[in-house]
């Protein structure tokens, strides 16, 4: 930045309204929609909240919703219920893509493991259900021994 140049002063320029053949239109895109018949689902349960997330095959996500977001506060986020209407609306986004089957991939111990799974199948055909839920190796080191 050797170069020192004098700072110009923005200029504002008004459209033209006196001739109604000059207005100016802004052009707004469509965002389109992709077809995936076949969804992958991932649902996320801990003991505080319920995780679901769409994707198609390849990963890229097409929705999600949680517990939390459908409308649930505190300890009410952690029921089977707050899972399945999570489910529900889940399942409405996903009617856009025009979603058919759906393998569903369920991780974690709480409480909303199996509601959430029959709010999807309410609407969905499911031919896959998987537990990918992690599992310690070896857990955490024990205390130490007591000492009387």
């Amino acid at each position: 930045m050797s170069e020192t140049a004098a700072p110009v002063a923005p200029t504002t320029t008004t459209p033209e309204t006196t001739d109604a053949s000059s207005e100016v239109k802004k052009v707004v895109k469509k965002k389109l929609k992709r077809v995936v018949k076949n969804g992958v689902v991932h649902i996320m349960a801990g003991f505080n909240n319920t995780l679901i997330t769409a994707t198609d095959p390849e990963g890229h996500v097409l929705a999600r919703t949680s517990a939390g977001g459908s409308g649930f506060k505190g300890t009410k986020k952690s029921t089977p219920y707050a899972a399945q209407v999570a489910a529900e609306r889940l399942a409405e986004k996903l009617e856009q893509y025009g979603v058919q089957t759906i393998s569903v991939y369920v991780k974690g111990i709480g409480p909303g493991r199996e509601q959430g799974i029959r709010g999807l199948a309410k609407t969905f055909d499911v031919d896959l259900i998987v537990d990918v839920t992690g599992t310690p190796h070896n857990g955490c080191r024990p205390r130490k021994r007591r000492r009387v």
